[in-house]
């Protein structure tokens, strides 16, 4: 528990005392946002807002990390590292896209090309690590079994040609939950401390389900027993580090990041925080409970699939304008309004989802 504190500690001040000095760079070399012409009118006045504030959130959130295993004497683990991975990969290609719409001063970054291709190299390199390599206790962090609360069944690594289609069809579905996931807070970061915000609840959740998971571990018994009901996941104890390492760094830029922003997290913090979102539902094998516990991204990320479907089709839009906060930006709500209610919304479906990892735990316990 003392390592779990000390990684909220660090990240919060690194994030807090740093994010104000990155400000004060990013403004001496006027690297600041840029507004797309057709969104909401009042955003106009936020153009020029330094950006890439993401660095900040994973500058603290990796510094939170490692000061925990220096108290806890520890090397990082493998499911801890593979997670860095994913959150520092794509971190560096939010960083890349940001850096683009900076310097060729345009609200576009990356090409959509370019940034499918890139989103892969990186997933793909994840998800075969994380299938194939194991840990000191022979578990490898990542299963082929489709996961909701835990595995729904157990899968086992097997040779031949059907062996090699599961493990194809795994790194599918593994690259296919780290594009939604990443392109979901994307969506999200629209409006002044929202994806901030809602991402403190998500990773708390998952702060929590990695601490529990650690003490239900079916490894952590000295004398080789298994506790009933216990979980199958590697390293559980890290992943909640890297968890509550990124609350840490959240809360700490919320500060700065909160209406009116004095700068954003940009595509730099967004893909960063989208793919850890998705490691962790795939190391804690949790996929599916992600849809809950992630709700609010997932809703966002529904309004824009069916604002684009419904026009292709019928030439009419569903809502005002995609993502859904905008639509409430065009009706009127005042930003923060909106801002804080979603916040809410996050906060309960994080709950709800503690409450289903729990309710299925007892479950297996009686």
């Amino acid at each position: 528990m003392v390592a779990l504190a000390l990684a909220i500690a660090v990240s919060l001040v690194v994030s807090l005392v740093g994010t104000p000095l990155l400000i004060k760079f990013l403004h001496a070399r006027q690297y600041g946002q840029f507004i797309r012409q057709d969104g909401p009118t009042a955003h106009y006045l936020k153009r020029g807002t330094p950006t890439m504030g993401g660095l900040m959130i994973m500058l603290a959130t990796v510094l939170g990390w490692l000061c925990a295993h220096l108290f806890l004497r520890s090397a990082p683990t493998l499911s801890g590292s593979l997670l860095m991975l994913l959150f520092l990969g794509l971190g560096a290609i939010g960083f890349l896209d940001d850096f683009i719409k900076i310097t060729k001063h345009r609200s576009l970054g990356l090409n959509a090309a370019a940034k499918i291709v890139l989103q892969l190299l990186v997933g793909v390199v994840f998800a075969v690590l994380a299938l194939l390599l194991v840990d000191e206790n022979g578990m490898h962090p990542a299963s082929l079994a489709i996961s909701v609360v835990r595995d729904i069944s157990p899968a086992q690594f097997t040779g031949g040609m059907v062996g090699l289609l599961v493990v194809v069809t795994a790194i599918i579905w593994i690259n296919f939950l780290i594009t939604a996931w990443s392109n979901g807070v994307n969506l999200t970061d629209g409006l002044d401390g929202l994806a901030t915000g809602s991402s403190l609840f998500a990773f708390a959740a998952y702060g929590v389900v990695g601490l529990w998971q650690f003490y239900q571990s079916c490894t952590s018994n000295l004398d080789g027993s298994v506790m009933q009901a216990c979980y199958s996941v590697s390293s559980p104890l890290d992943l909640a580090i890297i968890s509550f390492a990124i609350v840490g760094a959240c809360f700490g830029f919320l500060w700065w990041n909160t209406s009116p922003a004095q700068i954003f997290m940009g595509d730099t913090g967004s893909l960063a925080l989208g793919g850890a979102f998705a490691g962790l539902t795939i190391l804690t094998h949790t996929e599916f409970l992600g849809l809950v516990i992630g709700g609010l991204f997932f809703i966002i990320v529904v309004s824009d699939v069916i604002q684009i479907g419904v026009f292709k089709m019928t030439h009419k839009r569903v809502f005002k304008m995609a993502p859904l906060h905008h639509h409430f930006e065009l009706l009127g709500w005042p930003e923060v309004t909106i801002v804080v209610r979603f916040w809410i919304i996050a906060g309960l479906f994080a709950i709800i989802g503690i409450g289903i990892f729990y309710a299925e735990w007892v479950v297996q316990v009686v």
